[in-house]
């Protein structure tokens, strides 16, 4: 089975309605997607950032149309504040509107700053979590321990690595003692939330894929979380079920 999900938001001319979540953006933009990946429906349809000149109105107008016009199934988010989730999900419902259905965010272990009211929003909306970036640029995938087989990582992460390196020797040890890959334990840790649904992951062979899987497999145990939370602390409390 697959899913099929794209993004609106990029420039594409000079004028007002030429770009981000104009109506007559929406539109086109969701045309030429449906050239592109050669098919006659997207199943998520997501706006890639806020809006701040477009009204509410104007863009659930013309995303009802296409739902309407059967070329999207649902509507989704990207990087949104909790605000504008609950803004969004407002402005749907006085149209009698589903309204949104994900929210696609920067969030992993290192970065958490979406647990103090993003992730309590799509919780209330009953909105699934998209998590991008889940093991911070590759920094949870094992950084210590591919730098000592002698592979290269970019300055900016090979810098964040060094900073980072008392709590990542903790988190590599961590997975070591639980005889698990660093990149599984962190896709684990993301999925052990019930309001995430699933973190986008970029494997570029079949043995990376197949790898990645593993981490649907691991349970980890209310001990092994609180340790993750000693090392890398969250913003605020954890969010719980209900208390959104």
């Amino acid at each position: 089975k697959v899913v099929l999900a794209t993004k609106v938001y990029g420039e594409m001319g000079d004028w007002p309605n030429e770009g981000k979540l104009s109506a007559k953006h929406i539109r086109q933009a969701c045309d030429a997607s449906l050239q592109r990946l050669h098919t006659d429906y997207i199943d998520l349809y997501q706006m890639h950032h806020i809006d701040r000149d477009t009204p509410w109105e104007e863009l659930w107008q013309a995303m009802d149309l296409l739902i309407q016009q059967g070329k999207v199934l649902y509507v989704g988010s990207s990087n949104f504040a909790g605000w504008h989730i609950a803004q969004a999900n407002e402005a749907a419902r006085s149209r009698h509107l589903v309204g949104l259905s994900s929210e696609q965010c920067f969030y992993n272990l290192d970065e958490r700053m979406v647990e103090l009211e993003v992730l309590p929003a799509c919780e209330a909306y009953g909105m699934g979590v998209i998590p991008w970036s889940p093991l911070a640029r590759g920094m949870l995938g094992g950084a210590l321990q591919k730098a000592t087989e002698g592979r290269r990582s970019g300055k900016e992460i090979t810098e964040k690595v060094e900073r980072k390196r008392p709590q990542l020797e903790a988190y590599e040890k961590l997975c070591a003692d639980l005889g698990e890959q660093p990149a599984d334990v962190a896709l684990a840790w993301l999925l052990s939330n019930p309001v995430v649904t699933a973190p986008i992951i970029g494997p570029r062979t079949k043995e990376q894929l197949e790898g990645s899987l593993r981490s649907l497999e691991i349970s980890l145990a209310q001990e092994t979380l609180d340790k993750l939370d000693e090392i890398f602390p969250g913003p605020g409390p954890k969010p719980s079920p209900g208390s959104a």
